[in-house]
């Protein structure tokens, strides 16, 4: 896994090729980014499918209820199809951006 430390947040990217293994990987160490906000860089996984995007959704569950973001990155999948559940994005810069909302809105108390 290859991480960058940003300000704000941290982007996770698997190295291998495996999305529903990098899934159960960050299950396990979920530990190691408790309290920060995370991106989890799924770019290289353009032909990802619903159900594999779907390995993070306990995950992402368990990380928002801390009150931190867990947004995803990828374009395989139509916005339209992806559940409610899961914020996923097609870029970066949107990661960075909803992540700064988020973060405006615990401010606010949302």
């Amino acid at each position: 896994m290859i991480s960058e430390e940003h300000d704000k947040y941290i982007i996770l990217k698997d190295e291998r090729d495996d999305i529903k293994d990098f899934a159960s990987f960050l299950n396990r160490i979920k530990d190691q980014f408790t309290g920060k906000n995370v991106v989890v860089d799924l770019l290289q996984y353009d032909k990802a499918s619903l159900m594999d995007l779907i390995s993070f959704l306990e995950l992402s569950n368990s990380h928002r209820a801390s009150k931190q973001s867990f947004v995803m990155v990828n374009t395989a999948i139509s916005i339209d199809e992806i559940p409610e559940e899961l914020m996923i994005v097609p870029t970066i810069q949107e990661a960075q951006d909803v992540i700064e909302m988020e973060e405006i809105e615990r401010d606010l108390g949302f």
